[in-house]
């Protein structure tokens, strides 16, 4: 075969898998037809469902860890300072990374320096209006919401923001985390008052 046949034929072939992976990938990782878009788009998507199941595999954990149900002399309950959370944060240090992490039996929730940004991302059941709570909380603390993506699977939604800075904001990313899980926690508590 020539080299112009064994080109023609390798460029087919990309184009080929190109459109198979832009049909595979939600419309919203894709911005452009370009073959770099395509690509990037998803590594994103990938990146994410990876994060997803990361938070799926460490609920099943937990569940499993869990003592059987039946009467037990006092309930049991995780604050954002339990050591789980004072590990990951530990962990996120070591890797010379600033970010944090709180998680809880409702939801998981990571916040990291990306720059002069934070990447905060939730992983938790689907709860009605929980993104807005979380846009709302992000707007008082003073952070101007870049980008947002939202991906789900079955019961399970992940919220991934893209953060600025605001010049009044004083919060640590520690301190994000804890806040955002806390928003989580009072919608939780919420239905079970009426």
């Amino acid at each position: 075969m020539s080299h112009i046949a064994v080109e023609r034929n390798r460029r087919r072939q990309m184009n080929e898998h190109l459109k198979v992976l832009r049909s595979m990938t939600p419309c919203f990782y894709i911005k452009k037809g370009d073959q770099a878009s395509i690509i990037g788009g998803v590594i994103e998507f990938i990146k994410e469902m990876q994060v997803v199941l990361q938070s799926l595999e460490s609920k099943k954990r937990r569940r499993s860890i869990s003592p059987s149900p039946g009467p037990s002399p006092k309930p049991i309950t995780i604050q954002p300072s339990t050591p789980q959370s004072e590990r990951s944060i530990i962990v996120h240090e070591s890797i010379k990374e600033l970010g944090a992490s709180s998680n809880s039996p409702i939801a998981d929730v990571e916040a990291k320096m990306s720059g002069s940004n934070v990447v905060l991302r939730t992983v938790s059941r689907k709860i009605r209006g929980q993104v807005v709570k979380i846009i709302n909380l992000l707007e008082n603390l003073s952070f101007e919401i870049l980008h947002l993506n939202i991906s789900s699977m079955e019961d399970t939604v992940l919220y991934s923001f893209v953060i600025k800075i605001g010049l009044e904001c004083q919060l640590s990313v520690e301190e994000l985390a804890v806040e955002v899980q806390k928003s989580f926690s009072l919608n939780h508590i919420a239905p079970s008052i009426k």
